[in-house]
């Protein structure tokens, strides 16, 4: 796609994400607006799926042939239904059901639901790293050259087993994993380095034996560009620094970790939806 189509279908993400989460006072806007960019260049433009005839995405747990996506983050659903949703594996109009009863679109993403797209239970941060760490060698093993992608939180480097998923991945040279770091400086309780500094992450990562890159996470040429220079071609993992603001898309939501877990008010959301224009072909559900 073209950068401006991507960037079109992210506006319309971002207020799928408003909408969710409002109606029901309930979930987590800020770091699924500023990672809104990334999914969308992930499941619009990078990763390789399985494709009906139709050219609908094809789910299935072994994720045998096909890149493979992990949120570990969980916390930021909203972002990963929409983009599922908009991506044709399951229908737009079930985003209307996110947080009820019943719904396959539970707060933090689940398994039990058998929803289309997921594949690991998450929002117990510091584990998707570990998750992928096993999915990429599962694929070297059975000889498959696709990716295996995991998004987590810069917070979420303050879990211990994120460190040992850290060491195991390039000790195993297993460069088809390409590991981002949502790097927003930002978490519930106020800044990274506020509550408890991670200090250099990227020095961090590379005397583990990753390649460290960085990329700006609200830029869509830069995603693509970084993501498809990153992908498998040697025996060595990447570590994205992905920077981002938390509430990007919304003027007096941005760079604001305050909008971390907090919904908005309706005079609130009819200020931020005119700042997110609805493109033909993508109007609300």
């Amino acid at each position: 796609m073209e950068i401006q189509q991507l960037e079109q279908i992210a506006s319309q993400v971002r207020r799928d994400i408003l909408r969710m989460v409002s109606a029901v006072n309930s979930g987590h806007p800020g770091g699924s607006l500023g990672c809104t960019d990334l999914f969308v260049a992930l499941y619009f433009e990078v990763m390789r799926k399985k494709l009906d005839a139709d050219g609908k995405p094809v789910f299935s747990m072994d994720g045998k042939d096909e890149d493979l996506f992990f949120l570990s983050n969980g916390h930021i659903s909203p972002v990963f239904y929409s983009v599922l949703a908009r991506s044709g594996y399951f229908p737009v109009a079930e985003l209307a059901t996110f947080r009820k009863l019943d719904s396959r679109l539970q707060g933090h993403p689940t398994t039990a639901e058998h929803l289309p797209g997921v594949r690991i239970a998450s929002g117990s941060l510091g584990q998707g790293l570990s998750v992928a760490a096993g999915a990429a060698f599962a694929k070297r093993l059975n000889k498959d050259d696709k990716q295996v992608y995991v998004l987590m939180g810069d917070g979420e480097q303050q879990e211990g087993q994120v460190w040992e998923a850290a060491q195991f991945i390039p000790n195993k040279k297993l460069g088809n994993v390409t590991a981002i770091i949502d790097y927003n400086l930002a978490q519930i309780d106020g800044t990274t380095t506020g509550v408890n500094d991670n200090r250099d992450l990227a020095a961090k990562y590379r005397a583990f034996g990753w390649d460290v890159k960085e990329m700006q996470g609200n830029d869509m040429a830069d995603i693509i560009k970084t993501l498809k220079d990153a992908k498998y071609d040697h025996d060595v993992p990447t570590l994205i620094l992905m920077h981002t603001l938390m509430g990007y898309g919304v003027d007096f939501m941005a760079g604001n970790y305050k909008w971390h877990g907090t919904a908005l008010n309706p005079e609130q959301m009819a200020n931020a939806l005119g700042q997110l224009p609805v493109y033909a072909g993508m109007e609300d559900y």
